[in-house]
């Protein structure tokens, strides 16, 4: 595990803030395994002199008393969750159980190296600890909430028991805008649609196999980025594969796109059948989808990029029924943006994700 102590980014100002950050960068806290930087908040705010409590799911509260002169003032709770968005380029070797995040100090921007940041909500849990350590920033008694799991369910904050806090104002940290205050929520349903087919045995002579891969999407959030027209790897890879089906016959063996729910997915790779003799249409057709994509999303998604190679012959495909009802299926559900709110100018009302595909050995999952 790096500890990112010489990191460029403890240079940054204000230096107490990306310090944090930092820290918490160093430590693996992917969604349902956040033992370890729960155990470092408990380690860290006794260092401070402060009091750490924890509630049965995990949540950790660090209070802290009110300084000169704000003793009357209401108790302020400030919150944040400890878990991140886990998602890498398929080029990129990291294990985020394992492995700090690799940060990038690029111009007036910090990045990671092939991964996800980790900034949401890790800007926000550092934000906190900031002031919590702070001796210059006056402030009312505050409570520091660092929830669980709110990536992968919100389980922290479901499972968060009345009288575990005692303030009465409420400050979410988990934005992306620093100098606006929001009073309101969003609400999002998560749908995944399973189903199953029976695979088709590969008929092997004359036929011949690739795979497909479609990477390089600048991906981002379903929330946050939904409407900057971000290229979604799992709806291009369909495009790809019914714009080749016009071309030539094919089967597809296995289809796998996207990760996480919440994130706009960055690749999908597929492997398909067809007659060997079909080879020079099929890369022709797939030459031309590719280049039609590089110029539509030259702006938005400038590393996109479409590959194949040989691949072995897969035992089963996909019938021809099924497939043509799965690619269909694909292509009818709706990305981006639905509605935009009639009351508030810019704000993104409906918006939906096709964030995950995974299409192989006679069973479809769709999310």
């Amino acid at each position: 595990m790096k500890d990112h102590a010489d990191h460029p980014v403890r240079q940054l100002e204000p230096q107490n803030l990306w310090n944090r950050f930092a820290d918490l960068n160093a430590i693996p806290r992917p969604s349902k395994h956040e033992d370890r930087v729960v155990q470092w908040l408990h380690q860290w705010a006794s260092e401070k002199g402060l009091q750490s409590l924890q509630d049965e799911v995990g949540n950790v509260l660090i209070k802290k008393d009110s300084t000169p002169g704000m003793e009357g003032r209401k108790t302020v709770v400030l919150q944040s969750h400890v878990d991140m968005v886990c998602q890498k380029n398929e080029a990129t070797e990291f294990d985020f159980m394992t492995e700090g995040i690799r940060m990038v100090v690029d111009g007036d921007w910090v990045r990671a190296d092939g991964t996800t940041l980790g900034a949401d909500n890790g800007i926000g849990v550092a934000s906190i600890l900031a002031v919590l350590e702070s001796s210059d920033v006056a402030h009312p008694a505050l409570e520091a909430l660092f929830t669980i799991d709110e990536e992968t369910g919100m389980t922290g904050a479901l499972g968060l028991q009345g009288g575990f806090l005692s303030g009465d104002i409420l400050l979410n940290l988990d934005t992306e805008d620093d100098d606006e205050i929001s009073i309101g929520c969003a609400g999002g349903v998560d749908l995944t649609s399973r189903g199953t087919y029976t695979p088709e045995e590969t008929v092997k002579d004359g036929n011949a196999a690739l795979t497909l891969v479609l990477r390089g999407a600048s991906g981002g959030h379903s929330g946050m980025d939904i409407h900057k027209g971000l290229a979604n790897a799992n709806k291009l890879m369909n495009r790809v594969l019914l714009e080749a089906l016009d071309h030539v016959d094919m089967r597809v063996a296995e289809i796998h796109g996207g990760g996480l729910r919440n994130a706009i997915p960055r690749e999908s790779r597929t492997t398909l059948v067809f007659a060997e003799s079909d080879r020079d249409a099929l890369v022709a057709a797939l030459t031309a989808s590719g280049a039609t994509l590089q110029a539509e999303y030259a702006t938005t998604d400038p590393e996109l990029v479409l590959e194949w190679g040989a691949a072995d012959l897969p035992a089963f495909v996909l019938g021809e029924d099924d497939q043509y009802a799965l690619l269909l299926a694909i292509q009818t559900c709706p990305v981006g943006i639905h509605r935009m709110s009639p009351d508030i100018e810019g704000l993104v009302q409906t918006s939906n994700n096709l964030a995950r595909v995974a299409v192989a050995d006679g069973a479809v999952e769709i999310q």
